[in-house]
C-alpha cells in the first residue's frame, strides 16, 4: 500500500479485489475534491457500480442516484444521475489525463459535473483541458484494471466502500 502523505485528501476505495488508494489534488480542483470527500463521508459512493467501462480507455462510476446496488438500482438508468447537490463549475488545468488519474464525468456542458467520475486505464490526453482532473491512483491500479468491461457491463463491479483516509 502506498504511503499516505495527506489523509484528509486521500480516498480509500474498496473493490472486490482490493483497495485502491487515490490522492486528491485540492490545489488543482478544490471544488471537485471537496465534493468527493463530502459524498464519501455520507456513504453515497458505497455499493455504486461501474456503469461504463471501456477497455483501454476508462472505468466510469459515481451515479449515486441510480447506480447503488442497495437502493433503487437500475442498470439501464445508471450513468444518468448524480447527487442532490448542485453541479460543479469546471476546474480545468494543465494536469494531463494520464493512466490512473481521476476525471470528472459530465454532460456536454463543462459545468455539469456532479458525483460521477472515471479512472483512466491509459494516457487519454485528448481529454486534457476538457474534463477536470482531481485525483490520481497512487496504489491499487491493478484492482482498477480488473473491473468488468461493458457499457453497461452485464454483471457490473461496484465500489464496496469509499472513505476519506483520515476517517478510516
Amino acid at each position: 500500500m502506498a504511503e499516505i502523505k495527506d489523509p484528509e485528501n486521500t480516498i480509500l476505495m474498496e473493490l472486490k479485489s482490493g483497495t485502491v488508494t487515490i490522492e486528491l489534488l485540492p490545489d488543482v480542483a478544490p471544488g471537485h475534491c471537496a465534493r468527493m470527500k463530502e459524498l464519501a463521508r455520507a456513504g453515497a459512493y458505497d455499493n455504486v457500480v461501474f456503469h461504463r467501462v471501456i477497455d483501454g480507455f476508462m472505468a466510469q462510476t459515481g451515479d449515486v442516484a441510480n447506480g447503488n446496488t442497495e437502493a433503487n438500482f437500475d442498470i439501464r438508468r445508471a450513468g444518468t444521475g448524480g447527487s442532490d447537490l448542485p453541479n460543479l463549475k469546471a476546474e480545468f488545468s494543465g494536469v494531463p489525463h494520464d493512466r490512473g488519474t481521476l476525471g470528472a464525468a459530465r454532460s456536454q456542458n463543462p459545468d455539469s459535473a456532479n458525483s460521477q467520475f472515471f479512472i483512466n486505464f491509459a494516457d487519454n490526453h485528448f481529454l486534457n483541458r476538457q474534463y477536470t482532473v482531481y485525483g490520481r491512483v497512487i496504489s491499487g491500479m491493478e484492482h482498477v484494471d480488473t473491473i468488468t468491461r461493458g457499457e453497461p457491463p452485464a454483471n457490473p463491479d461496484k465500489m464496496i466502500s469509499v472513505k476519506v483516509a483520515a476517517d478510516a
